[in-house]
């Protein structure tokens, strides 16, 4: 899961409502898992399948990441404003949430149950989830999600290189180059150990990151937006070879699966900021779906143990497996997931969003503490962050 920028340029209707959505289908997903084992085997009902696959929700938001970041570039000509400008803000924005969800991820684990078979962490947990590094060095997981966002935090670093690749020699050569180095990964993975190492760091999602990057440029009127069908065109073949080679073999092959995915993404989103089709952008940019979109970050982080928790001490010993115990997940965990998130984020991730340094941020607390003499203290001004949306 990426974090979203702090504050949208131009706010893109309907980008918040699909990070809800991948946000909510993740939350599903674990429930899925917890209910019918035997993962990846698809041992549940036919009308609940689709929920094996909530590793294509990261897929979204990794393109939607690239496109979210880039828009603002994308106004400017493909410039950054500033590598360590930019540096500074993406770290403000996701690292407080991610730690503080690294710590009540802990707890839960060393108190409660253990998230992953590993057993609980260890002091290499600790260090390594701590510093982002999980997808380098293993250790027993503090919470299923976070693998996700070492990779988005190394996508970070590359970020500033693509938009000068982008400015220099063009979009399409960008594109063209990301895809031939991962491709080559992929291709040699099986066969060259060397190079099979790469593969912890998911390098697919590279290429998946730059194509949102590059459909970003829609925004930015470097090219017409493309029809709305044709999303669906490059989706249908994907999700035949899906209903076709079945849920082991797409597992197995999530690499290539997910570059095929990519472009259907890519080209949805470049559609969707141009406000097409109608009917779905209003859809997704309804009030409710804007709202969980706008703490999904905060639901990725912490919906994890919760979900573990609720399975292992209440679902699990008082009621049967499969499709009881999916249901009563499901009635149990979303809504309890997305409460906690409410307030996690009420407290952990929006007041980074609203407020850019330290001394704004303790500016406003001591405000709220202790309101101006005559009146409530004024709500602090900040500037906005220029790109669009994890």
């Amino acid at each position: 899961m990426t974090a979203p920028p702090s504050r949208e340029h131009t706010r893109l209707a309907g980008l918040d409502g699909i990070r809800g959505l991948a946000a909510l289908f993740v939350v599903l997903h674990h429930c899925w898992l917890t209910s019918f084992p035997g993962f990846p085997s698809d041992n549940g009902p036919i009308w609940a399948g689709w929920l094996l696959y909530g590793h294509f929700a990261v897929v979204i938001f990794i393109v939607l990441s690239g496109f979210s970041l880039a828009v603002g570039p994308a106004h400017r000509d493909w410039r950054l404003g500033g590598v360590a400008r930019f540096a500074h803000r993406r770290a403000w924005r996701i690292l407080p949430p991610y730690w503080t969800a690294l710590v009540y991820s802990l707890i839960v684990a060393w108190t409660v149950v253990p998230q992953t078979d590993a057993g609980p962490p260890t002091a290499k947990s600790v260090l390594f989830y701590g510093l982002l590094i999980q997808d380098v060095f293993g250790a027993p997981s503090p919470n299923g999600a976070f693998w996700s966002i070492a990779v988005e935090a190394q996508l970070y670093v590359v970020f500033p290189l693509l938009l000068l690749v982008v400015r220099r020699f063009g979009a399409a050569a960008m594109m063209a180059a990301v895809t031939v180095v991962v491709a080559a990964v992929g291709a040699l993975s099986p066969v060259v150990p060397a190079v099979a190492l790469l593969d912890r760091f998911t390098p697919q999602f590279a290429a998946l990151f730059a194509l949102g990057a590059v459909a970003a440029g829609v925004v930015g009127g470097h090219w017409r937006a493309p029809a709305p069908w044709l999303a669906a065109v490059a989706l249908a073949p994907v999700v035949a070879l899906i209903a076709v080679r079945g849920s082991v073999w797409t597992v197995n092959h999530y690499f290539w699966v997910d570059l095929a995915l990519g472009p259907a993404v890519g080209l949805f989103l470049a559609a969707l900021a141009a406000g097409r089709p109608a009917p779905l952008v209003a859809f997704l940019d309804t009030r409710p779906l804007r709202s969980l979109g706008s703490f999904s970050y905060s639901l990725y982080l912490t919906h994890a143990p919760l979900v573990v928790a609720l399975h292992a001490l209440v679902v699990a010993p008082h009621v049967a497996k499969g499709v009881p115990a999916f249901l009563t997940m499901v009635a149990l965990a979303v809504p309890a997931s997305v409460a906690v998130a409410w307030g996690f984020a009420a407290l952990f991730e929006l007041p980074f969003q609203r407020h850019r340094s330290w001394k704004a941020l303790r500016t406003a607390i001591l405000g709220r503490i202790r309101p101006a003499r005559g009146g409530t203290a004024a709500a602090p001004r900040y500037e906005p962050e220029k790109s669009a949306t994890p």
